[in-house]
């Protein structure tokens, strides 16, 4: 069977779109706090697994921890590399009763959370059934991505989630510096663009998919683009592709995969 891509309206799923976006922000700051600096900030994101999304391990006290969200156990799950583990079922709490629940679960493994947050108070009507097909379009477009990932000569970053925009992203990096930056800043210095996936933000307020290139080439949004996409420019500049298109289409793979491709190989020529 091919991949099917479940609609994600997001006024149908908002409060629990919140609430995922919310408690990926916790996690994805404990992993902030507890792991080595990576270049591009990699070290705060968090990573697509069979399960949920994943911190991957942690170390503290000499041995490592991990926690994931499970969307479609509706939970959050913590284990050690010692065999303990634990559960905090999702029902809507706020970040900072999952937090405390999370500080005290760990606590009782065996490991201190050495991470000080301010999370919010805000509770959230969670619908377990919006957070499994927010899981099932995940899960298809991490492996897409991973896919288009496999098909780059260059320097790729890694398939992942930036908890603070909750949108999965993948760098590919042309291999030139940036004319004018200073070579010791990744951030700055590497000529890169960037390809993700938002469920909908202030910029465009329905799921979509994007593609931006840093330092943008002048002629960029010249470029030929798939049907179905186009050049937005209001507050950013980058290649888009509506999450909707995918939706009922015989081949969504191939829609994706291609817009990927086209727009990568439109802006690693214009960059030179």
């Amino acid at each position: 069977m091919g991949m099917k891509f479940p609609p994600l309206v997001l006024e149908d799923w908002r409060e629990t779109r919140d609430a995922l976006h919310a408690y990926a922000r916790v996690i994805g700051s404990i992993r902030r706090g507890m792991t080595p600096f990576a270049k591009h900030w990699w070290h705060i994101t968090l990573s697509v697994s069979a399960r949920g999304l994943t911190t991957t391990p942690i170390p503290a006290n000499g041995a490592t921890f991990e926690l994931v969200l499970n969307p479609m156990q509706g939970q959050l799950e913590l284990s050690t590399s010692e065999g303990r583990e634990a559960r905090i079922p999702f029902h809507g709490q706020s970040q900072r009763a999952l937090y405390d629940a999370i500080v005290a679960s760990l606590g009782e493994l065996g490991v201190r959370c050495s991470v000080q947050l301010e999370p919010a108070d805000t509770s959230y009507e969670y619908l377990p059934d919006a957070a499994a097909q927010f899981w099932c379009a995940l899960t298809q477009i991490d492996t897409i991505y991973k896919e288009f990932k496999g098909g780059l000569r260059e320097e790729t970053g890694p398939v992942h989630i930036f908890p603070h925009h909750f949108d999965i992203s993948l760098n590919w990096f042309s291999g030139r510096l940036v004319q004018g930056a200073d070579p010791s800043d990744a951030e700055a210095a590497d000529e890169q663009m960037n390809f993700g996936f938002v469920t909908g933000d202030e910029s465009i307020a329905e799921a979509y998919f994007y593609a931006t290139a840093y330092p943008k080439p002048a002629t960029l949004t010249d470029a030929p683009l798939p049907d179905g996409a186009y050049w937005h420019t209001e507050g950013f500049t980058g290649a888009i592709l509506m999450y909707d298109q995918l939706v009922g289409a015989n081949d969504p793979r191939s829609m994706l995969l291609g817009f990927l491709q086209k727009v990568q190989q439109a802006g690693s020529r214009l960059m030179r």
